[in-house]
């Protein structure tokens, strides 16, 4: 079996070896940064959808509940969260004005 741990001997090879390390860890650490704040801004978009549909007295089916709380699209959250203001039921607010659907 191949051990990982190896000596670095020579200067040149310490500081690259070091170096590329660092990289790797502070890029790894910007990716988790960036993919924690996308998915809290699809958890508060997912939660106002919710909000404002209760807040109006519309009635959440299940269904309608789990299509909402499975969306990662902020975008898509963001029209629901608009259309949740003023809708009659609460699987409307997966209808597009123009005829498409959500």
């Amino acid at each position: 079996m191949m051990s990982t741990d190896w000596p670095v001997y020579s200067p040149f090879a310490r500081q690259h070896f070091g170096r590329g390390r660092a990289e790797g860890l502070e890029e790894g650490r910007a990716q988790g940064l960036e993919e924690g704040r996308a998915e809290a801004a699809a958890e508060t978009g997912r939660e106002f959808v919710l909000y404002a549909l209760e807040a109006r007295g519309v009635e959440v089916p299940e269904d309608v509940r789990a299509r909402i709380n499975t969306c990662t699209d902020v975008d898509l959250l963001k029209r629901w969260a608009l259309r949740a203001s003023s809708v009659q039921s609460a699987r409307d607010v997966f209808d597009d004005s123009d005829g498409q659907r959500s």
